[in-house]
Formats: structure tokens, sequence, C-alpha cells
């Protein structure tokens, strides 16, 4: 059974940091793009950030560029989302998600963790 579990979401003020964790069971992780996503009230999910199964190559939407860095730990089957220079518009539930391409597509999503930027 696949499960991805997200964790380190909260509520920090503009400006500030946060750092996500997303630990994954159930699959050959180091063999899985993984992505973050993220999803404001009444908005559409939207991709944050993809890094490669290797971590060689990493991705970003122009929103989050030069604040937010993925990264990965194969070793720890967790990937990692750390976010800087947070801004109101950062406020969203943040989702991870293991992608791998084949003969079959396999997809799999955490459950979120909310990210609050509030003054």
């Amino acid at each position: 059974q696949v499960q991805l579990v997200e964790s380190g979401g909260g509520l920090v003020q503009p400006g500030g940091s946060l750092r996500l964790s997303c630990a994954a069971s159930g699959l050959t992780f180091s063999s899985y793009t993984m992505r973050w996503y993220r999803q404001a009230p009444g908005k559409e999910r939207e991709l944050v950030a993809g890094i490669t199964s290797s971590g060689s190559s990493t991705n970003y939407a122009d929103s989050v560029k030069g604040r937010f860095t993925i990264s990965r730990d194969n070793a720890k089957n967790t990937v990692y989302l750390q976010m800087n220079s947070l801004k109101l518009e950062d406020t969203a539930v943040y989702y991870c998600c293991a992608l791998r391409w084949g003969s079959i597509t396999l997809e799999y999503w955490g459950q979120g963790t909310q990210v609050t930027v509030s003054s």
C-alpha cells in the first residue's frame, strides 16, 4: 500500500520560512518523479515544484522561483520543500505527488498539509 505523508505545514508570518516534508512508503521511491502542488481556496490545484527521480533536475512555478527549493533524500524516501520569503498568496494546502511513467503511468498523492501565511 502506497502512502505519502506530508508534514511541516503551519501558520507563519509574511517573510517567514517553512520546510515541508513528504515521507513515502510502499513504493520504490527512487524510481519516481516527485512534485509538490498546492491548492488555495476557490482556486485550481497548481504545480509548485518538481524533482526527477535521481534529484538531478528540478523545476519551479514562476511564482515561487528563487524562494522555494525542492530536494529529496532517496535513502530516507522523503521529498522536501523549503519555502522562504513566504507571501500571503502562498497560503494553500500543499500536496506531494509521486509519478512514474511507463507502460502504465503510476500516480500517488498525499493528504495535504495546510500552509497559512498571515500577519
